[in-house]
């Protein structure tokens, strides 16, 4: 047990310097925490959004709305702000903070293991860090997955994930193939279908679109909220007023704004595409919401053009020359795009992570990807999943999200202070409690509507809040103590790795 001098400034790692890493550094700091290390695997900040280069990404969520509370940006360009935006927009706040200097940038952890009542870090320069506590920032979209389709390493021509996009080739006048039709793809499809000589879209399942006008703001606009932090958290309060009102209630269970939205997206594909056959290929058979819906204003006139086909025959493999469809035609293409998305549930993984006892996380989540309040690990004293599986994640900000799941943290951390609590570390008890509570929830939702999306795990659960935005802000105000361990943990009963 460390005396109460020590634990007053408990040392933390933070892992990632995205927006969640900036975050925790920040507030931290405001805890009056001060011995933090920042630890980034890239050599600048900005996770997702230093991550996704492609032509057209933007944010769905509006642009005044995905800001911190604290620091609102009058220089948004237009409602849905662009990805360099918001990546400058973080970069500016990490600097004003000074939270860009903290960062060991270059440096990943490659282990992360709890001996002794301390966390010892390994990381990819050789170097070792213990600490106090360990907060996990490394985000939900940061592994691109590859499609297992046969002869994917065949192709001679140019090939990329969106996520790692190559600037360095020139797509005007070529022939494009690009596999996949969720919201990245969508925005892409938009502006490549500008500049591809041919673009060939390779759709598996079609797509829920809802058009939003895409306000552009003037500098006057952007004059009249400079100084003006009111203004603009009014602004955000407006756009997360309509949301929770919308689309979340729409897929957490209310018959009438489900409707409504249903009607207004099934309306949209019905006023944009003109042709019944390219509208009939781009209906999907499953319900609104089911997987999330896209807001987007570019990919149904861009599948319109006359240089852009969409082709639903199933891929059969990848050859040299381009795609072979289950028809036997062979799509030619001078360049491939996998749109193909992240996986979801990696999160800190693959970083060696062992708890009590050298419990490894894949152990750990061996038979379900769980944890309690979506940031605590049983087992896994003193550490914070940030952004953890059943996070309320869709269509909203995850800025505000990651400040609900901060908040709630310092308090833990704060009864750990204080000597209330020996290690913040929930029960198993307390786990399958919560756990059994989503399942209840889930019942009502449309994520059961019967499609396969990422939102789902390996068992079809859907990982996601299934409750109200209001109820995850009241269940995350405090802490319930007696859904935390309460004896030191060498004092616990061993843990026995699942089966």
């Amino acid at each position: 047990m460390q005396d109460s001098t020590a634990r007053q400034n408990p040392s933390v790692a933070v892992i990632g310097a995205g927006m969640t890493g900036i975050l925790m550094a920040i507030k931290l700091r405001e805890a009056g925490i001060t011995d933090i290390t920042i630890l980034e695997k890239a050599d600048k900040l900005g996770g997702t959004w230093r991550e996704n280069t492609y032509p057209g990404v933007a944010c769905d969520v509006p642009a005044h709305m995905y800001t911190y509370s604290f620091r609102g940006n009058p220089e948004w360009s237009h409602r849905f702000a662009r990805g360099a935006e918001i990546q400058q927009y973080f970069q500016q706040v990490a600097d004003e903070q000074g939270v860009t200097g903290q960062v060991r940038f270059n440096e990943a952890v490659e282990s992360c293991h709890y001996v002794d009542g301390k966390w010892q870090l390994g990381t990819s320069k050789g170097t070792q860090l213990e600490v106090d506590f360990v907060v996990s920032a490394t985000g939900i979209l940061h592994h691109p997955a590859y499609p297992d389709i046969e002869g994917l390493d065949s192709f001679k021509g140019d090939m990329w994930h969106t996520a790692r996009w190559n600037h360095d080739v020139d797509l005007a006048g070529k022939r494009v193939g690009i596999i996949g039709t969720g919201s990245t793809a969508c925005q892409a499809i938009g502006e490549i279908g500008h500049t591809a000589g041919h673009l060939t879209v390779f759709q598996r399942t079609p797509q829920w679109i809802i058009r939003v006008a895409d306000k552009s703001y003037s500098e006057a606009d952007k004059a009249r909220l400079r100084g003006r932090q009111d203004k603009l958290a009014a602004i955000s309060r407006r756009y997360a007023f309509v949301l929770r009102n919308t689309f979340s209630k729409a897929v957490t269970g209310s018959k009438l704004q489900h409707a409504y939205m249903s009607w207004t997206a099934k309306r949209n594909l019905r006023k944009s595409v003109r042709d019944p056959e390219l509208r009939k290929k781009l209906t999907p058979d499953y319900p609104v919401g089911c997987k999330r819906l896209i807001i987007n204003n570019t990919f149904y006139d861009a599948v319109q053009r006359d240089n852009v086909t969409v082709e639903t025959t199933a891929i059969e493999r990848i050859c040299d020359a381009g795609v072979v469809t289950s028809d036997g035609v062979t799509h030619e293409l001078d360049v491939l795009i996998l749109a193909t998305g992240f996986h979801p549930f990696n999160f800190m993984r693959p970083m060696d992570l062992r708890g009590r006892n050298g419990q490894t996380i894949d152990e750990a989540w061996s038979k379900k990807v769980q944890a309690y309040r979506s940031l605590c690990l049983p087992g896994f004293p003193n550490f914070f999943l940030m952004l953890g599986p059943n996070t309320p994640i869709g269509n909203y900000s995850v800025i505000a999200m990651s400040e609900v799941q901060a908040s709630y943290m310092l308090k833990l951390i704060d009864l750990w202070r204080r000597g209330d609590l020996p290690v913040v570390e929930a029960t198993e008890q307390a786990k399958q409690r919560f756990n059994a509570y989503l399942r209840e929830g889930m019942k009502n939702t449309v994520w059961v509507g019967g499609c396969q999306s990422w939102y789902l795990d390996a068992d079809g659960d859907p990982a996601m809040w299934p409750y109200s935005w209001q109820q995850w802000e009241k269940e995350l105000q405090q802490p319930e103590l007696d859904d935390f361990v309460r004896v030191a943990p060498e004092e616990a009963e061993p843990l026995r790795p699942a089966a």
